[in-house]
C-alpha cells in the first residue's frame, strides 16, 4: 500500500498531479479555501494543527506517515523561500526517528538520500554526489562506486570532506557505521 500524507498546501500540489491524498497535516494556513471545500467533499482525512507549534508542517507529515509503517518515505517538497526552513528540512530528515525508513527526498534543486547503515543508488557514470554527515561525525563510512572511495573512514560535522564525489558505476554502496549522512545530488537525479 502506497499512502500519500500531504502538508497543508501541498495536498493541492500531489492532486494536480494525479495523486489521491490519504491524509493532509499541518496549521492549514497555505491551503486555499477551495481546496478546504475539496478536502470535505472528498472526505479526505486531515489532522488541523495550531499556527503556533513546535514543528514544521513537514514534521507533522513525516510524523505522521510513520503510522502507516512504511519501509521507505519519499518526501517532495517545494521551494520553502526561506533559508532557515531549507535547514530545518534537511536537518528534519536526518532525525534519528526517521533512521527505521529508508528516507529520500526531493527538495528545491536537489535530491537527498538519507544513509542510516547502508544504502544502494543508482546513478550515472560522472554524476556528482555529495556526502554530508548530519547531526555530527559519521564514522565508519565505506563507499563503492565512487570516484573518492572511502574505507572505514570517518567524516567529520563542519567538513567538507564529503562534497563533489562522482559516481564511476551506475551503482554505488554508501555504508555508515555510526552516525547519519545525506547524499545529495542534483534535481533529476535518479532517486533509489
Amino acid at each position: 500500500m502506497v499512502a500519500v500524507v500531504a502538508a497543508d498546501s501541498g495536498y493541492e500540489r500531489a492532486t494536480a498531479a494525479g495523486f489521491e491524498v490519504d491524509l493532509v497535516v499541518g496549521d492549514l494556513d497555505s491551503l486555499s479555501e477551495a481546496a478546504r471545500a475539496e478536502l470535505d467533499d472528498r472526505g479526505t482525512a486531515f489532522e488541523a494543527y495550531p499556527a503556533d507549534k513546535d514543528a514544521t508542517d513537514l514534521e507533522l507529515a513525516l510524523d505522521a506517515a510513520l503510522r502507516y509503517a512504511p519501509s521507505a518515505i519519499t518526501v517532495v517538497g517545494g521551494r520553502t523561500g526561506r533559508f532557515d526552513h531549507a535547514i530545518g528540512q534537511v536537518l528534519l530528515l536526518g532525525h534519528p526517528k526517521y533512521s527505521g525508513v529508508e528516507l529520500d527526498a526531493l527538495l528545491d534543486d536537489g535530491v537527498v538520500h538519507v544513509v542510516h547503515g547502508t544504502r544502494e543508488l543508482r546513478g550515472s557514470v560522472g554524476e556528482t554526489i555529495s556526502l554530508v554527515p548530519l547531526h555530527g561525525d559519521a564514522r565508519g563510512v565505506t563507499t563503492a562506486g565512487l570516484l573518492y572511495s572511502l574505507s572505514d573512514d570517518r567524516l567529520a560535522a563542519g567538513s567538507t570532506r564529503g562534497v563533489s564525489n562522482e559516481f564511476v558505476s551506475d551503482r554505488a554502496t554508501i555504508t555508515v557505521r555510526d552516525g547519519v549522512v545525506i547524499a545529495v545530488r542534483a534535481a533529476g537525479s535518479t532517486t533509489a
